[in-house]
């Protein structure tokens, strides 16, 4: 799970900026001056700061906005609960820990939660602290009120930013190229290298980490989830058609051709409902081609008439191509609640789609409580160290004491690096700002007029500047914002600069334990044991898969339905879903060495999703029919030998150079009794040097290992 934000990375451009200073000023100076009820402007002041800077809200105005109304009425229980717990420290303490846990790790069910998890957590952490006041909850509610509405008004009508295309839109538009270039691919059987490039270019944007927070189809719900396995497929259909294209030309083959016009219509058709249109020829097209393809090319007859090994090789990479246009069409379906029944498909691949969304929450839910998780790892830290900070701040009677607990939200990092990085920073500018702040309120002394014309300007210049200065910068400026707020709301001296510097050097002390005894060094190590975990789950599906080539795959269980997969898929499903949010979390952190001198991570992740496919697809229903001993011996062979790398790759994976050769399969090609056999065979043969190809670039074969000192 991503980081919570800090204050460099919240506050956006100049128009959030503006928007933001307008919303909080809407509210704050009428409460303020008109109202004189200072915790009805306190409240309506933070609120926009809450959802508008340290809440990363994704999309477009109305959509933001549309984030905002959802996240009232739950900001709206969370001021109640704080406003009742703040009646002893240890309830108030006990009261973050859950509401910290809670958010952070619900987060990871629905990217919408994830979106305003820190401004809700502010929204306790402002009501929690002293005085116990229980008859001021109406104020702090109309507070709310009036930040919400501003804000909510300010993003529908001020600077509306331009419109996003959205994931769906994406990788719709990613399979109209696939759709155009199998329309290519039935003219000519190669296409140039720059549509090759391109191919793979726009399947890399695909990735998650190509899109923006809160825009990322990362939910436990059907939807998501189906949109999610949209882009995996549409990825990989890009990078199989370009390997497609890129192949020695083969005889001319009718059944090939009948097949690329199914994958252009599936593409076509899939691109056409995630946009909103209604399907014309489904996933039930392209199935119907490839039965037919299959069918054909079991029947083709023995004898010199006998397919050559180039263009069984282009056939297999062809249905790779098919399947994974069915699978991408099927899940553009699922995503917008077309049927959930996928009669002919592995049930394992889309397990999701019959299950109700409660059961698929806790699915997730139940997957990530692990120590290894990430996401676990995240809510533990987070919590205890907001919960570490209240009890802190509560026990040492800190003035204004839920600035330590802001410094904690918004300095935190998930390693203890980026922690003491930004602390340092952070120190700096808050001691530069106190200053700056103390000299301002000496010489304005109880001006409020003065204070009052510099708010909307010191908001507008905090909000803005603060991402181009760093963190520095970023809590400086915010140091004069809570100055000149505060020095409205109360008679202030220049204390308050004091107790803001302790404040923030406390919550920064705070989060750096947490960050040095709490998983310290974040995804690093966690990558390496989750990819190395996903390797050694993927070993026995390798194997099974082999097993089920030759027909001594076991049955069943009887109860496989019940279950999200059967046999050996689910831990490797499972593993690779671990790895993934570790991958996610890791291309946060910033880099402690050159990323030439360890495993290439995303190519393990490429490998168990290549793995989790063939698994889907490969098998036939009875085995491949009169295998000869030496074929049957070459499967069993070549499937140990990618097994067995892949547990050595698990075993010494931060020491690059897991190589593989298979054994060349045409000398016992010839010895398969069937056209269908022979075929099978080659199907597996391009699976196994792929996933081959794989290992030895997640483990770095070929590269130079890093240079490293003797040691005498």
């Amino acid at each position: 799970m991503p980081r919570l934000p800090s204050l460099t990375e919240s506050f956006g451009g100049g128009g959030r900026a503006v928007r933001v200073a307008l919303a909080a000023a809407a509210g704050f100076y009428p409460a303020a001056y008109l109202m004189d009820r200072p915790v009805v402007a306190l409240y309506a002041l933070f609120t926009p700061i809450a959802f508008g800077v340290l809440s990363p809200l994704p999309g477009s105005g109305p959509h933001r906005a549309g984030s905002v109304l959802r996240a009232a009425p739950a900001a709206a229980a969370l001021i109640a609960l704080g406003t009742a717990l703040a009646v002893t420290t240890w309830a108030a303490a006990a009261g973050m820990l859950l509401v910290a846990l809670v958010l952070t790790f619900g987060a990871a069910c629905t990217p919408r939660l994830a979106s305003v998890v820190p401004g809700l957590q502010l929204c306790y952490i402002l009501a929690c602290f002293p005085p116990y006041a229980p008859t001021t909850l109406p104020e702090r509610l109309l507070g709310l009120l009036l930040g919400a509405a501003a804000l909510l008004l300010g993003e529908l009508l001020l600077f509306p930013a331009p419109r996003r295309p959205s994931y769906a839109e994406r990788v719709a538009d990613a399979l109209d190229l696939a759709a155009h270039t199998a329309g290519l691919l039935l003219r000519a059987e190669s296409v140039d290298g720059g549509t090759a490039d391109r191919l793979r270019a726009i399947g890399r944007e695909l990735r998650f980490s190509r899109q923006p927070h809160g825009c990322r189809p990362t939910g436990a719900g059907r939807t998501d989830r189906a949109l999610a396995q949209a882009g995996s497929a549409a990825r990989r259909l890009l990078d199989q058609l370009a390997s497609l294209g890129g192949l020695p030309p083969a005889p001319a083959d009718t059944a090939s051709q009948a097949l690329l016009h199914g994958v252009a219509a599936a593409c076509s058709d899939a691109a056409g409902v995630l946009r909103g249109g209604r399907s014309v020829r489904g996933a039930e097209f392209l199935e119907e081609m490839t039965a037919r393809f299959l069918d054909e090319r079991a029947g083709e007859p023995e004898g010199r008439g006998d397919p050559p090994y180039a263009l069984l090789r282009r056939r297999s990479t062809l249905l790779t191509v098919a399947a994974s246009a069915v699978t991408v069409r099927t899940a553009a379906g699922l995503s917008t609640g077309g049927d959930r029944a996928v009669p002919g498909l592995p049930h394992e691949q889309f397990w999701y789609a019959r299950l109700p969304a409660v059961r698929l929450w806790l699915v997730r839910v139940r997957g990530n409580l692990t120590p290894r998780s990430v996401v676990f790892q995240n809510a533990v830290r987070t919590a205890l160290g907001l919960a570490l900070a209240r009890l802190v701040a509560g026990s040492l009677d800190l003035s204004h004491g839920f600035w330590v607990l802001l410094s904690v939200l918004t300095l935190a990092r998930t390693t203890a690096v980026g922690t003491w990085s930004a602390v340092r920073s952070a120190a700096a500018g808050t001691l530069v700002g106190a200053v700056v702040a103390g000299a301002l309120i000496i010489g304005a002394g109880d001006a409020t007029a003065v204070y009052a014309g510099l708010l909307v300007p010191m908001m507008v210049i905090a909000f803005s500047v603060g991402p181009v200065g760093g963190p520095a910068w970023a809590q400086g400026l915010f140091t004069l914002v809570v100055s000149t707020a505060f020095a409205q709301i109360a008679p202030v001296t220049w204390r308050l600069e004091e107790a803001r510097l302790v404040d923030v050097l406390t919550g920064s002390g705070i989060g750096l334990v947490c960050g040095l005894l709490a998983w310290p060094a974040g995804a690093r190590t966690e990558m390496r044991r989750s990819v190395a975990a996903l390797l050694r789950a993927t070993a026995p599906v390798v194997l099974d898969t082999a097993d089920a080539v030759t027909g001594r795959r076991a049955e069943p269980d009887a109860d496989t339905a019940e279950r999200p997969t059967s046999g050996s898929l689910w831990p490797a499903l499972h593993r690779l879903r671990i790895a993934e949010a570790a991958y996610a979390q890791f291309r946060t952190e910033a880099a402690l060495r050159s990323d030439d001198d360890g495993p290439d991570w995303l190519a393990a992740l490429n490998y168990g999703s290549r793995v989790l496919s063939g698994a889907y697809w490969l098998p036939p229903a009875q085995g491949a029919p009169g295998l000869s001993p030496d074929a049957r011996r070459w499967v069993e062979t070549a499937g140990q030998q990618v097994a067995a790398a892949a547990l050595r790759a698990a075993a010494d994976l931060p020491s690059p150079g897991v190589t593989l050769r298979i054994a060349p399969l045409s000398p016992v090609l010839r010895s398969a009794a069937s056209p269908g056999a022979r075929s099978l065979l080659v199907d597996l043969e391009v699976w196994l040097q792929a996933l081959a190809g794989d290992l030895a670039t997640a483990t770095g074969a070929g590269r130079p290992a890093p240079r490293r000192r003797d040691v005498p």
